[in-house]
This record gives structure tokens, C-alpha cells and sequence, in this order.
């Protein structure tokens, strides 16, 4: 709970005064900004009753007395106009506000004149404004109580004290009062995350003018506004500001600062405990998640970095659900925060038998394990064995290595892959081999890749690959030629080494990685063959992808975005043709088949998407629309690629294609489908995970 200044505290004494004329009630009430106590009352003083609810800010007190009835007073017209008249300043008498009789106990004098003393103009004007006491009116002991709390409640005054005296025509009433000190500074005591800037611009108006509570308790307003703002959530003002009388003020928070951080297993149901009531026990690692997250022990605790911290850890892909718990620490004024996971299966083993055009009858076994030793880290292999031959793929991946504190990843992969190429398929003018077959890649080699961050936003890779490339028939017959006797791989033999030192750059501004909404991704990418064998080339790629924010429709709740995509390549010396740049498909141009636009030593290509929300399946399975429009071009570098494999299969070189599409973000991440329409008059269906950029 923030405390609003207060009044330390408040004592009331009424005095019984007999004079020969007049009864009149003498009511002095006194409070410290600072906390001082009032001055024992003598003997013959009878205490009033304190206000009901001491310790109240100001602002409440103020809404108190508003709220409160009227005060009993009968108006009294003298018979003789009042020999003194009140100060210029004040207000001139009006009759009083109805109200309601006073109790019998109570008695009423005629208030004959009303003076403020110990203030100057300025104040004095403040404390007519907030009395209700009149000359000319009648008014009782609790009329003086409530005329005290109304004056206080103006937050400007530290100690008031009403004096009546009798006079020849009534009784005069001087409101004694102490004015606060003018406000020279404010000091906040206990904060580390608070710009001393930001101390000033929020209490600097209000430096050099007599110190209002009220007007204090609201800068401490903005001061707490100013931490929910910026996360900082557990942040608070506590205990009463220290008031000294040479009007320096100082404040004292507790920020919210994390005592301890501490990781609790859940089990499939949710819970922290078996059946047996033991404790749930993970097989991830505590520093696995322990160096995802930011916040450290001792800090403060911030929503907004706790937030991205449970992204990261959730990301690493081997947590069902992740959650959060706070707890009070051993100190009152900190907070133990337990992160709260819920471990997935993180093992998948397939098997697979079946035929293709590629390997004929096979049979596979795959093995998948993400969560490898409790480190996050990733093993995939897969072994193909058919009629003509085997194939496999195993890689490694640790997404940090251990220790290193600029979060370096590697990953190890060794593979022998036969495929066709897109290069050497479609076309208005299919070729096959001499022996009617379709060409065959055969890929035999291994790859090492080191990636790291190198700002919140940019990361890079470095890396080497060797391959062994073989241009096959279906038997793995080598094959260099077409039918034609286009040359199919670099070398006359049919047998190509290349080996590259591969180098890549990205800066990633996306809101969201998997479905962005505003922002943008640049990736930069070159590959440099080293000639081993003689195969000498540099290739580059650059990709750039931007998100515009818009509202053109209202289907349904959700974002809707202007996606637009340029990616350009180049290939400079060398080119094995199987190396060309494939144009036209799912992730190329949509409503033209893979590959189908043309093979090109340089391209363009270029997209445009409309995003919007449609409607939901479910509260987790949003459906959305897409319209798209795609280009892509070689220019014209199709007859620069070694055997020329898109001109003599008549491919055109450049195409368009525009068309509708569907969205869902599903459990096993987003799907699309897509229909396109292409510049060639044909059309087609595509399939993908992902959006397309």
C-alpha cells in the first residue's frame, strides 16, 4: 500500500470560557507535518473528540468534511449591526449553509468577527475559502472542530488553532495557523531504477512556493505512475514524507527488489507434487534456464523484462507451458519469484517405408531428441536404406555453448542426400537423360556453423561446408549430360568438390517471429567457394522484409498488416548448374510449380501480402486471410548458367503471380494454403508452415 502524507498527528482541546456577556467556546487543535504532538491541555480543558478517522491524507479529509452534514447553527440576526468589521482579505458574511440543529449539549455563540493571523494575504485568503465560520452567524464548538479539518485539509498549514474571545456584540474567533515551509527539494531515499531527472521534472513545479500536501501527494501520484510505467509494478511509496522546516522533503520507496529466483518442476497435471507428494523433478538443467533470463537476483523486479525473459525460456521449445509465482521474500520489502515449468516429451522416434521416384522402395528410421542431457541440446538422425542405396542425415546442435558469454551455438551436420533438382525440372520442354530417367543430385558432406548475437538485434554466422556432388541417374548411374548434351554439373566427369566458407548477417526488428505485424528482418548472406578442385564462385544473397501496420477491415479481432518482400542473388565466377538460383513456387512465385519461372545466375524477386483476421476456430487457432501479389526475374541471366538448363527447357524467365490465401497459427505452429493465379494464364495450389516471409 502507497501512504499518502498524512497528518502525524492531531490533538483537539475545547475550553470553557465564562465572561459577563458572552459564553463563548475556546477550540485549539494542533498537527505537525512532521509528527510532533500537540502541547499537554491544562486542567481545566476538556478534550474533544478527535477526528474519526486520524491519519487520514488530505484529499481525504477534505472529501470527509464535504461528506459530513452541515454543522448545527441557528442564524442569529444581531439587533445592532457588529461594531468591527473583519479584515479587508476576508470574505464579507453571508448566511450559512442549512443545517441541521446542534446536539443540546452543544451551545451557541454569536460570532461577531473572524480573523486569520500568523499568515500572510495569500494563505489567509485560503483559509476564508475553506471555513464556514461567519460574522453575523451563530456557531458551535463542533462548527470550529470541522473549520479546523477544513483548513488542514488544505494541505498548507502545519499546525492550526481556533481562539475565540468574547466581545461587547459576540464572540471573535482568530484562526491561528502555522503555515508549511516553502519547498526547497525532494530527496527519494532507496532507489536505484529512479532517473534523479525524472525526480525533478515530476516535484521542480512546485519548488519555491509554500509545501502543499496535497499538491505532494499528487506528485507522489506520478512518481508511482511513473514505475507502473516502466514495468517496475512492486514499486511503492512507504511511510509518511520526512518534512523538515527548511522545507526539504524526503520520500522513501521500496522498489521491489528480487531476494531470490527459484525454478519449480510442474507435472502433466500442473501440480509441483506427485501423488506420493514428492517433489516434481525436471530433467532440464537449472542454468538452461537460469541464462535466458536477464533478471538476476538483487535487481529490481520489472514486468516488462520478466515478461521477455519467460519468452526466451518458453522458446527454447522444450516447455509445455511456463509460468510465474511471487512470493515474499525473508525481507518484507523484496520478493522471491519462482519460475514455475511444465516439461514437453522432447523425444520422437519414426519409421517410415514407402516408394518415391528419387530412392524407389525404402524403409527409414528417424530419431529426434531436443532436450539432449538436460541441454537444450538438439540431436536429429535419420537413416534411409533402399534399393539403390543408403542415405543419412545427422546433426548437432548446442544453442549455447557453455560458459561463453556471448551465447555462441554450433551445430555439426553429416549428410549423403539424392534428389532432383528443381534446376533440371519443369519447363515447357522437359529433358530427361539419354536412358529416359531424370537426373539425380547425389550430395555427400558435412557442415560446421557458429552463430552468436551481436546486439539485441543483429546476429551473425560463420561457417564452412564440404561437398561431394555427383549427377546421377535413378540406378546412381553417373550422368554429366541431358539427352541434349547439356552439361549437368560443373566438371566433364559428372563429379564435383566444392567446399565454402559460408558468412551470414540478420537484424531482426519483427514484434513477432512467427506471425510479425510491424517491424522488419534483413538477412545478408555470402558463400565463398574455395577451388579445391577447381570450382571457384562467390555467391551473395540479400533478403528484406518489412511489416506495415493497418486497419482496412473488421472480420474479427486481430492485426491486420502490409507485408512486403525483396530479395535479390548473384553468383560471380564458377557456377555448377545444380548451384543456380531456382525461381517459381511455394516460397518463389505462387501459381507457378516449383521452380518453374526459370535458373538464374542473378534474380529479383519481390511480394507483396494484404494480412487480416478472419475469424476463430478457437481461442488458440486464429484463421486469417491473405492477398498476394509475387514477381520474380533472372534477368536475364538464364543463358549465363552453365548448360543453360531454364532456356532449353523453356522456362520464361520472369513471372507473376497474385491470389488468395488462408492462415491459422495451429498447436503445431502456422499453417497456409494458398491459391494463385500466375502471369502464364495457369494456376495452382500451394501448401506451407510458416508465413511465407
Amino acid at each position: 500500500m502507497i501512504l499518502s502524507p498524512v497528518l502525524a498527528a492531531m490533538a483537539v482541546a475545547i475550553a470553557a470560557v465564562e465572561a459577563p456577556l458572552a459564553q463563548a467556546a475556546e477550540t485549539t487543535a494542533t498537527a505537525a507535518a512532521t509528527g510532533a504532538s500537540a502541547p499537554s491541555a491544562p486542567p481545566s480543558i476538556v478534550a474533544a473528540a478527535p477526528d474519526p478517522q486520524p491519519g487520514r491524507s488530505p484529499v481525504a479529509l477534505v472529501e470527509s468534511a464535504r461528506a459530513k452534514p452541515p454543522s448545527a447553527i441557528a442564524q442569529a440576526a444581531p439587533s445592532e449591526p457588529p461594531v468591527s468589521e473583519p479584515p479587508a482579505s476576508a470574505p464579507p458574511a453571508v448566511p450559512s449553509e442549512p443545517a441541521s440543529e446542534p446536539t443540546p449539549a452543544e451551545s451557541r455563540v454569536l460570532v461577531a468577527e473572524v480573523l486569520v493571523v500568523g499568515a500572510d494575504e495569500a494563505l489567509q485568503d485560503e483559509v476564508y475559502k475553506a471555513i464556514r465560520t461567519r460574522p453575523g452567524q451563530t456557531a458551535t464548538r463542533s462548527q470550529l472542530q470541522e473549520d479546523i479539518n477544513r483548513i488542514f485539509a488544505t494541505g498548507l498549514f502545519g499546525n492550526v488553532r481556533a481562539v475565540p474571545d468574547d466581545t461587547p456584540l459576540g464572540v471573535r474567533v482568530t484562526f491561528e495557523v502555522t503555515p508549511n515551509p516553502v519547498l526547497q527539494a525532494v530527496k527519494v531515499d532507496g532507489s536505484t531504477v529512479l532517473p534523479p531527472a525524472e525526480v525533478d521534472r515530476i516535484f521542480s513545479p512546485l519548488y519555491g512556493s509554500t509545501l502543499n500536501l496535497n499538491k505532494l501527494q499528487e506528485a507522489i501520484k506520478q512518481l508511482t505512475q511513473w514505475y507502473q510505467s516502466n514495468g517496475y509494478v512492486l514499486a511503492q511509496v512507504v511511510g509518511s514524507p520526512k518534512v523538515g522546516t527548511d522545507g526539504n522533503v524526503t520520500l522513501e520507496v521500496a522498489e521491489g527488489s528480487i531476494e531470490d529466483i527459484n525454478l519449480t518442476f510442474l507435472n502433466d497435471d500442473g501440480k509441483p507434487t506427485n501423488e506420493d507428494g514428492t517433489a516434481v523433478t525436471g530433467r532440464t538443467r537449472d542454468f538452461i534456464v537460469f541464462r535466458e533470463m536477464e533478471t538476476k537476483p538483487g535487481a529490481v523486479f520489472n514486468r516488462d523484462q520478466i515478461q521477455k525473459d519467460l519468452r526466451r525460456v518458453f522458446g527454447l521449445g522444450i516447455f509445455e507451458d511456463v509460468q510465474l509465482t511471487l512470493n515474499p521474500g525473508t525481507d518484507p520489502r523484496k520478493v522471491d519469484v519462482s519460475v514455475n515449468l511444465q516439461e514437453k516429451n522432447t523425444a520422437v522416434l519414426g519409421t517410415e517405408v514407402g516408394f518415391s521416384s528419387t530412392s524407389g522402395i525404402f524403409g527409414s528410421v528417424s530419431f529426434q531428441e531436443q532436450n539432449l542431457g538436460g541441454n537444450n541440446q538438439k540431436l536429429g538422425t535419420e537413416f534411409q536404406l533402399s534399393e539403390r542405396g543408403l542415405g543419412f542425415d545427422v546433426s548437432f546442435t548446442d544453442p549455447w555453448i557453455a560458459g561463453d558469454p556471448n551465447k555462441t551455438s554450433y551445430t555439426v551436420n553429416a549428410y549423403k542426400r539424392r534428389s532432383t533438382s528443381l534446376i533440371f525440372d519443369g519447363g515447357e520442354n522437359e529433358l530427361e537423360l539419354d536412358n529416359g530417367d531424370t537426373p539425380r543430385v547425389d550430395r555427400t558432406g558435412g557442415r560446421v556453423v557458429f552463430s552468436r548475437p551481436l546486439s539485441s538485434t543483429w546476429s551473425g554466422s560463420l561457417g564452412a561446408e564440404y561437398q561431394h556432388v555427383q549427377i546421377v541417374d535413378s540406378d546412381g548411374e553417373i550422368s554429366p549430360e541431358d539427352e541434349d548434351g547439356n552439361q549437368l554439373a560443373f566438371n566433364d566427369d559428372g563429379k564435383d568438390d566444392i567446399f565454402m566458407l559460408q558468412l551470414a548477417l540478420s537484424n531482426d526488428l519483427r514484434n513477432d517471429r512467427l506471425t510479425p505485424t510491424q517491424g522488419s528482418f534483413l538477412r545478408l548472406g555470402i558463400d565463398q567457394a574455395v577451388p579445391l578442385t577447381g570450382i571457384f564462385f562467390t555467391r551473395v544473397r540479400a533478403n528484406y522484409s518489412r511489416y506495415f501496420p493497418v486497419e482496412f477491415t473488421n472480420f474479427a479481432d486481430g492485426a491486420e498488416t502490409i507485408a512486403v518482400n525483396l530479395q535479390g542473388g548473384a553468383v560471380i565466377g564458377d557456377l555448377p548448374p545444380y548451384e543456380a538460383f531456382p525461381l517459381g513456387g511455394t516460397n518463389s512465385v505462387r501459381g507457378f510449380d516449383e521452380g518453374e519461372v526459370g535458373s538464374a545466375r542473378y534474380f529479383v524477386q519481390s511480394s507483396v501480402e494484404y494480412r487480416f483476421p478472419l475469424l476463430k476456430v478457437t481461442e488458440q487457432i486464429p484463421v486469417g486471410g491473405v492477398l498476394f501479389l509475387d514477381f520474380a526475374s533472372d534477368l536475364g541471366s538464364g543463358e549465363d548458367v552453365p548448360g543453360q538448363p531454364a532456356v532449353v527447357r523453356d522456362k520464361p524467365g520472369w513471372g507473376v503471380g497474385y491470389g488468395v490465401g488462408l492462415r491459422a497459427r495451429t498447436p503445431f505452429g502456422p499453417v497456409r494454403l494458398d491459391y494463385g493465379w500466375n502471369s502464364e494464364g495457369d494456376s495452382r495450389l500451394h501448401f506451407g508452415l510458416g508465413e511465407r516471409f
